[in-house]
């Protein structure tokens, strides 16, 4: 608790600090850290907590230069992260930031620290301009990206890594998909336009905004007319496409964005299943604010003997648990709190689910699998090893999506079993 004003921006150092220390003890953002926030300063927080995440490999490299000693209290250090990044998104209002941190640290530690706070923040004002020249030359500080994660990018795409590092360093894109049962696309780019919110067609039923805003103020949003989903992401029920009436299974459904859409374009016999059963009540409720049905059930996709009555289903989505490395910006404590090795973890994870997963399969029927990582052992390094084991497999249309200013990164496979 605080007995700051929820209004100040003291508060919101604060409370961004503590997540982020929260975050760098091992915690996720998805664990609803930014819930537990007054919800009137969530917003200011949020912007402090993603965008100092974001850049933690700058503010980390420059409190190294910046203090003389390790400091013992991880949430003074992460106060200073998110100073920081204020201070340089923020540079005309340095006097007030630098005042702010001082009274947040007051809350910390018996408020000890101030003295270090307020002087650590000017010190960076006196000398950023060496700082930042010596940060340009130091490759994980300029990229924002822990090293081995750079060494995998520049491996697997040696032309495109610096754009794939630049697009996570970024704030994300905010796309949207339109209700095809409740509207046309046209008709809701006209709604938006009459209400001054500018917006771009995208692909089948999708809307690139011009700029992002809270789902509130989007119009019939609590109607169900539109959901919030990356381009990237809408390509799944598109490249899927199970006719109408076929029995379908969406496996790794929360939070139910690609079930839906599913839904939106053919009637079906939908199974939606997830681990966990908070996780399947999400996607009861997008469902329900979007006016459609599905079987929803809590279980692990991959043991078939606890969910799966032996009749097959003619299409199967396989959204597998990844590294996330193509969303990263959305995602900004993934990039910190995955380490190296998780990347074979998550590929033997997968490989045990597209097993499974591929016994529930019609022959004649398709399966497509899909990730949000730009890995290669996640994608199609995962799809060669299966092919070379399965004779009845076949890869009909595979593509690699990389993150870039208008859409995150994704990779999809879609595989026929042989009759």
């Amino acid at each position: 608790m605080s007995a700051l004003p929820t209004d100040s921006l003291a508060f919101a150092l604060l409370a961004a600090a503590r997540i982020d220390a929260a975050v760098l003890a091992g915690q996720s953002l998805a664990d609803g850290l930014l819930g537990r926030v007054d919800a009137l300063a969530r917003p200011a927080v949020q912007d402090l907590v993603y965008g100092s995440l974001r850049q933690y490999g700058r503010g980390d490299f420059l409190l190294a230069r910046l203090l003389a000693k390790p400091l013992d209290v991880p949430e003074v250090r992460t106060l200073l992260l998110v100073a920081l990044y204020r201070l340089e998104t923020r540079p005309d209002a340095a006097h007030t930031v630098v005042d702010q941190a001082v009274v947040a640290a007051g809350e910390l530690a018996s408020g000890r620290f101030r003295g270090l706070v307020n002087g650590v923040l000017r010190n960076f004002l006196r000398q950023q301009t060496q700082l930042l020249a010596a940060l340009e030359k130091d490759a994980v500080a300029a990229a924002q990206h822990p090293d081995w994660w750079l060494r995998r990018l520049q491996a697997a795409y040696p032309a495109e890594w610096v754009g794939i590092v630049a697009a996570g360093n970024g704030p994300p894109p905010m796309a949207l998909r339109v209700n095809r049962r409740r509207s046309t696309r046209d008709d809701y780019q006209a709604r938006l336009q009459a209400e001054g919110i500018a917006a771009l067609p995208v692909d089948e039923m999708g809307l690139a905004l011009a700029r992002p805003l809270p789902v509130e103020c989007l119009p019939g949003f609590a109607d169900g007319l539109v959901s919030v989903q990356d381009p990237g992401a809408q390509r799944a029920a598109e490249l899927l496409d199970p006719a109408p009436g076929s029995r379908v299974l969406d496996a790794c459904a929360a939070p139910g964005g690609k079930t839906a859409h599913l839904l939106e374009r053919a009637d079906l016999d939908l199974l939606a299943l997830d681990l966990k059963p908070a996780r399947c009540r999400r996607v009861a409720e997008n469902l329900a604010r979007l006016g459609l049905q599905a079987s929803i059930a809590t279980a692990d996709c991959a043991r078939l003997d606890t969910w799966w009555d032996g009749r097959p289903f003619d299409a199967v989505l396989a959204d597998v648990p990844c590294t996330a490395s193509g969303v990263v910006r959305r995602n900004p404590d993934a990039k910190w709190l995955r380490r190296e090795t998780d990347v074979a973890s998550f590929a033997a994870t997968q490989a045990r689910i597209l097993d499974a997963l591929w016994r529930v399969v019609r022959p004649g029927g398709k399966l497509l699998y899909a990730t949000c990582s730009i890995f290669p052992e996640e994608n199609g390094g995962q799809i060669g090893n299966f092919l070379a084991a399965r004779p009845d497999a076949r890869r009909d249309h595979e593509e690699q999506i990389l993150p870039s200013a208008d859409h995150d990164g994704f990779y999809y496979c879609r595989l026929e079993k042989r009759a």
